[in-house]
């Protein structure tokens, strides 16, 4: 059973088109908030509030530096998308089952020719 609940918090949070963005750019590799803002074209401030509803949903996770307490380091968090997935695999299914139907339909009503060049139906 999908938990919905979280596919519609991932969704409403992915609907904004800097988390998106953000989420791409943590496909590549972790990045620094100033890499991320600076990429985007949005100030700290802006980038924070979003890093902050990505990580409040658990789609990111940030890491200290070892050696400096100061640098965050954001990475994505696919397990935390495993949800959308499995709700949009059961929706692709769906219409997957819905055209292979129709393929059935649409052939079993399409004439055929003979080896005689005569056409038949079925």
């Amino acid at each position: 059973m999908i938990a919905h609940q979280a596919v519609d918090e991932t969704l409403a949070a992915l609907a904004e088109p800097t988390r998106r963005a953000v989420v791409e750019m943590l496909t590549q590799r972790p990045h620094r908030p100033g890499e991320m803002a600076r990429a985007l074209g949005v100030s700290a401030q802006a980038l924070s509030r979003h890093l902050r509803v990505l990580r409040e949903l658990g789609v990111i996770v940030d890491d200290d530096i070892k050696d400096d307490a100061r640098i965050r380091l954001y990475r994505l968090r696919a397990e935390a998308l495993a949800p959308l997935t499995q709700w949009l695999d059961q929706v692709e299914a769906f219409w997957h089952a819905q055209l292979e139907g129709f393929k059935a339909h649409a052939e079993a009503r399409t004439p055929r020719t003979s080896k005689s060049g005569v056409r038949r139906n079925r």
